[in-house]
């Protein structure tokens, strides 16, 4: 490709495809909208969550955000690479939280190819549905997309110990979302685009839950219209994106964020 880094599309691309340099930057801005999108629409806490993905090329590498910066002043260059321990691996001025990756590499070591990007994050309405004994129902089109799809992970604490990784990755099994029990939300995907649209349906399906069962009784779809429900969103999603799942929605964000400032990208 003859053009520069910083003229490479941010969507309709793969970074795992490109030249690693080349593929690595495009992931880095790709990553750095996703916190500035976070950010965008309330779903922070703090300094805390994580938002990672692996890095082109045959090191267990990973990109996450310096710890102690907010999420609208992450940006591609200063993004962290760290390896499966958590380990920073290129020189930064920035740490990293340590604790916060125990999660991320746990999902990040199963399933490579489809856990290429992990979404955490701790939302009102995310930690809320997370508290409740029956987790998220489908109750909505957009909870509908998790039927069948969803696992759970019991509270352990602040994810501080490794021995946790084992129980998380059985816990997932082949399921690209998972309700941390009493804690929040957690999404994979096979891009930044993927697992970012995948974050936005599980908050939005947790948002509309606690809305709806403060209003009254809740509507709850039987097993087989959720299931088939899910299936026809999976299968749009995969027709209409021809360019990887997500590229549209993205693409559209990306050019919001745009508008106020652009210094993400640098």
């Amino acid at each position: 490709m003859d053009m520069p880094i910083t003229d490479l599309p941010l969507t309709g691309v793969d970074p795992y495809a490109l030249p690693r340099d080349q593929g690595e930057w495009v992931l880095r801005r790709q990553l750095a909208a996703a916190y500035r999108l976070v950010d965008h629409f309330g779903w922070t806490e703090l300094i805390y969550g994580h938002l990672t993905a692996r890095v082109p090329g045959e090191h267990p590498h990973f990109l996450i955000n310096p710890f102690g910066l907010n999420y609208d002043e992450v940006t591609a260059s200063n993004l962290v690479k760290i390896d499966l321990d958590g380990k920073i691996v290129e020189p930064s001025p920035h740490p990293v939280n340590y604790a916060g990756f125990v999660i991320h590499s746990a999902v990040h070591m199963a399933h490579a190819a489809r856990h290429k990007v992990v979404m955490h994050t701790h939302t009102r309405a995310g930690m809320a549905v997370c508290a409740l004994k029956e987790g998220l129902l489908p109750i909505s089109m957009t909870a509908t997309a998790f039927t069948g799809r969803l696992a759970y992970h019991d509270y352990e604490g602040p994810s501080l110990d490794l021995d946790e990784r084992g129980r998380l990755l059985k816990n997932l099994g082949d399921n690209p979302a998972m309700m941390l029990r009493n804690h929040g939300l957690l999404v994979t995907g096979r891009s930044v685009p993927e697992a970012f649209l995948r974050l936005y349906r599980l908050e939005r399906a947790c948002q509309i839950q606690i809305d709806a069962a403060a209003a009254g009784p809740l509507n709850v779809m039987g097993d087989n219209l959720a299931r088939k429900s899910g299936e026809d969103m999976d299968a749009f999603s995969e027709k209409e994106s021809a360019n990887g799942v997500g590229d549209m929605e993205f693409a559209a964000l990306i050019r919001k964020i745009d508008k106020p400032d652009k210094g993400w990208r640098q």
